[in-house]
């Protein structure tokens, strides 16, 4: 099991900064504004030859009821069972507060071992905050600063010391179960028979290149990455916390509750998957807190790298002009895309409902025909497994290599019954088509006079593609390209 240290401490003492320090990019965003974390964030960290799972937290702060607060405090407490380093963070400008020392005690009651950072200790304006550290009980503090990566040795001997200590106590301990395993066994050579011919069952199953053809195959596609998007408050968090069966991320009655974009990784039916919440989307001319913009913006980065994505739409007001902005982004991007509509289990008049999410894609999303639409209750669990099943079914889409040869033969079937306009007298030739790429499959046509070829031709052929070859859903890419003239440049001969 991987080595986790779970970063704590109170707001705005830079546990965000030093996070993006160790992972080496910045995932998490950064504010002077205190509180800008909520749901706890994973990544994997390296500092110099250590490699880690590292999670960043919200500020600890004292909360105990049913407030957002008291739940971004449950989710710092489950970090902190989680991991097996607690790295608490003190800022060593302003010194050691009274919260401070309050979570300090705290963290001394629980088992998770514990390391005393003191950051902002570059210049000597953190050198008092460094000496009353010691007055936290918790051992010498390390001097850090996460903005420059200053004392990132001493922070690697503390974890380097940590991991040996982890990794001979796992050792000792399986030395232990085995011992005790191998006295209390007994000899079952019929259960040792079974168990061999189960192995060459397994074996006989696929060939040596079958086996390694199926396991490249996974290797090169990767756990699917499914982005959760939509407005603000239609359910996002909850239908991750449904899915995965767990309250991992914040969720409540509160718009605008998820910040960061959180990935997860889980598996559905031993499909691996990578499931990103992001913070919702309002229209541009809302937005004027500069954190909600950053959301945005880390939203927008979510998107660009998912390969599905899931806009989730609220039953009670289908497909505004927000959600129809957000599909046509998607699109432009080249995703692929489902519908989600939150919440159905509240919706009065289903067959109206849909109805209107079909005609509105048909009116403001004609580009990309086919779009699949599910009904679910994120809160009730109902029909996400349908929902799941649909994700899969338009990823294979999406992933589609079609042959070179069947594709020649249905251009030249289509030219043959609707030909190419004639601007000017002069005939376009269509040549041949080939599949340049997938994700999302893009076409190369050889055309004659591409320039004079009408936009609306070029979509006619996108949608008879689509049609012939089944693959709704998913945003195709057409592109037309002259071929060279061998005689261009030459001397006419005399």
């Amino acid at each position: 099991m991987t080595f986790t240290v779970a970063i704590v401490g109170r707001p705005n003492v830079g546990k965000s900064t030093l996070f993006n320090r160790l992972v080496g990019k910045r995932l998490a965003l950064v504010d002077d504004q205190p509180g800008v974390t909520r749901d706890r964030r994973e990544g994997d960290a390296y500092l110099f030859d250590c490699r880690f799972r590292i999670i960043d937290t919200a500020g600890l702060e004292e909360a105990f009821d049913g407030s957002l607060e008291a739940r971004m405090r449950r989710q710092t407490e489950r970090a902190v069972e989680d991991a097996d380093l607690v790295i608490m963070v003190i800022d060593a400008r302003v010194g050691v507060m009274p919260i401070d020392e309050h979570f300090a005690k705290y963290l001394r009651r629980g088992k998770t071992p514990i390391a005393l950072m003191a950051n902002k200790c570059e210049g000597k304006v953190g050198e008092q905050g460094l000496m009353e550290a010691y007055s936290l009980g918790l051992g010498e503090p390390i001097p850090f600063s996460a903005e420059h990566g200053l004392g990132s040795s001493d922070l690697y001997d503390v974890i380097k010391e940590h991991m040996t200590r982890a990794a001979e106590s796992k050792a000792s301990s399986e030395v232990f179960d085995k011992s005790k395993t191998d006295s209390g066994s007994t000899n079952n050579l019929d259960g040792e028979v079974k168990s061999k011919d189960q192995d060459n069952l397994d074996e006989d199953e696929y060939s040596e290149d079958e086996l390694e053809v199926l396991e490249d195959d996974e290797a090169e596609r990767g756990p699917l990455q499914l982005a959760i998007v939509g407005r603000p408050n239609v359910g996002k968090s909850t239908l991750i916390n449904k899915l995965i069966d767990e309250d991992r991320l914040l969720t409540g009655p509160e718009a605008g509750i998820t910040r960061d974009a959180i990935s997860i990784e889980w598996e559905y039916r031993g499909k691996p998957l990578k499931l990103v919440d992001t913070a919702g989307l309002r229209r541009r001319s809302k937005i004027e807190d500069k954190v909600e913009k950053l959301s945005a913006s880390d939203t927008i980065r979510a998107l660009k790298y998912a390969q599905v994505v899931a806009l989730v739409l609220d039953a009670d007001g289908v497909l505004e002009k927000q959600d129809l902005t957000i599909a046509r982004t998607v699109i432009d991007e080249g995703r692929a895309l489902i519908i989600v509509v939150n919440k159905w289990d509240t919706c009065k008049d289903k067959d109206e409902v849909m109805q209107l999410v079909k005609d509105r894609l048909q009116t403001s999303l004609p580009q990309v025909k086919g779009i699949p639409v599910v009904t679910i209750s994120a809160l009730k669990g109902h029909k996400l497994n349908k929902m799941l099943d649909t994700v899969f079914d338009i990823y294979d889409v999406w992933n589609i290599r079609l042959p070179t040869a069947g594709l020649n033969r249905w251009l030249a079937e289509l030219i043959e019954r609707h030909p190419p306009p004639a601007p000017g007298g002069r005939r376009i030739k269509l040549k041949y088509i080939t599949q340049a790429r997938t994700r999302p499959p893009t076409f190369a046509i050889s055309c004659s006079l591409p320039e004079d070829l009408p936009a609306s031709y070029t979509r006619f052929l996108e949608n008879n593609l689509r049609e012939t070859f089944d693959m709704p859903g998913v945003p195709l890419r057409m592109h037309m390209k002259k071929g060279d003239n061998p005689y261009a440049g030459k001397k006419k001969k005399t």
